[in-house]
């Protein structure tokens, strides 16, 4: 476990469509994908966020169940404890990775926002809301608050958004409700969305929500 904490990782970026870096979107991506994965979002995006530049950092870990992928822990679906140690075991790495790329954006700890899908989503979460410095927003797609009975670790209060297919067959919907639930019962704020027909990914009403989300979040402005 402590060569994987020490892991360095990077992944493909997106420049702020202005030129100028005021704020910096880090996308998670989720078990077996990579982070090229998601980095198009930040293209959907650039309109509402166009000061924003963009990154999804490959997870530290080949997958062992997809060879071309990687994963941020393993994942066996046998071992209750495994999620939670999971991202306790990755979060160091990807702590670090954050700390370096605001600083090469000169750029302040809470003009961060985590995105997730998955398991993505559960590193957002658990990395996100134990930050020295909170950061801007977490936007969770399809994933899982982890450990929900260490939440008194939290540090902060960042805006949430969590959304979920309502045919999601990975990680089903009562996840949602059960992580929303968990956050307000530490009264931290969390909003959801749901998305009707949509199983276990990403559909245009969610990525919409979430980019006014973080237009929101990170510039106080809801863009038109």
């Amino acid at each position: 476990m402590a060569e994987n904490n020490m892991t360095k990782i990077d992944g493909p970026r997106l420049a702020p469509k202005s030129g100028k870096a005021d704020a910096l979107v880090v996308f998670l991506h989720g078990y077996g994908a990579d982070g090229k994965d998601l980095i198009d979002l930040g293209q959907q995006w650039q309109n509402w966020l166009p000061n924003a530049a963009f990154v999804s950092p490959h997870a530290p870990e080949p997958c062992g169940m997809s060879p071309m992928g990687r994963q941020w822990f393993p994942l066996t679906m046998r071992d209750p404890s495994e999620r939670w140690r999971g991202v306790v075991g990755a979060r160091p790495s990807l702590d670090t990775f954050l700390d370096e790329e605001l600083q090469r954006l000169n750029l302040a700890p809470d003009r961060l926002a985590l995105v997730g899908f998955s398991q993505g989503t559960m590193m957002a979460l658990h990395t996100g809301l134990r930050r020295s410095i909170s950061p801007a927003a977490i936007l969770g797609y399809s994933g899982v608050l982890v450990g929900p009975e260490h939440l008194a670790e939290a540090t902060g209060k960042p805006n949430i958004l969590l959304v979920h297919g309502d045919r999601d067959e990975v990680i089903p919907l009562d996840a949602l409700f059960m992580s929303a639930d968990a956050l307000g019962q530490a009264e931290i704020p969390c909003q959801w969305h749901l998305s009707f027909g949509i199983g276990h990914g990403i559909d245009g009403g969610g990525l919409r929500h979430g980019g006014l989300f973080l237009a929101q979040a990170l510039y106080g402005r809801t863009p038109e």
